[in-house]
């Protein structure tokens, strides 16, 4: 069954390859959905995880040249969508919001205690609530499973921030989730 995705996969790539646009429809419908959680999972806002998702799938089309088969196409569209979330969040951070009454907003309500249950929802909106640098290292690491090597490549940042960053968002997420999250 693997190998008959395989094959199906690597036709694609290669009708995509030869301009077909039928085949990039279907490889993005086929990636789509993982690749835009992935982005999710890094920026935390479904704008940005959409934007990175598009600016990812062109990049790839661009480049598809640059393929060469040494890992699985997956693994190679997922390091793009991982680096545009990154620059979705560099960006982020560089954009500033003006200093008057239209942007005052009125402070969210107190989030709904579920006692000690820990859900996966509870869990989603803490990591949610995570800074983008806390989040995104704490997705990479855990959730898409890279090295501190690999995340501070990715990133720009020291092997030693990345470690620290997750253990910050730990510490974070502890907090607030109000008890003990086994390492």
């Amino acid at each position: 069954m693997e190998t008959l995705v395989l094959n199906m996969q690597d036709e694609l790539i290669a009708r995509c390859k030869a301009g077909d646009r039928d085949a990039h429809y279907r490889l993005y419908k086929l990636y789509s959905k993982a690749m835009f959680n992935v982005g999710y999972r890094i920026t935390g806002n479904q704008d940005d995880a959409a934007d990175a998702l598009q600016e990812a799938f062109i990049s790839a089309f661009k480049s598809l040249e640059s393929y060469r088969g040494d890992s699985a196409f997956g693994a190679w569209l997922k390091r793009i969508v991982v680096n545009k979330a990154i620059n979705v969040l560099n960006k982020r951070k560089h954009e500033s919001i003006p200093d008057d009454d239209r942007w005052d907003v009125a402070e969210e309500e107190a989030p709904v205690e579920y006692g000690d249950e820990l859900t996966v929802e509870r869990v989603k909106r803490a990591i949610g609530q995570l800074p983008d640098g806390y989040r995104s290292v704490l997705s990479l690491y855990l959730l898409e499973g890279y090295d501190h090597q690999e995340i501070a490549e990715i990133m720009g940042i020291t092997e030693s921030t990345s470690k620290s960053q997750l253990n910050r968002a730990k510490a974070k997420l502890r907090e607030f989730l109000g008890k003990e999250i086994q390492n």
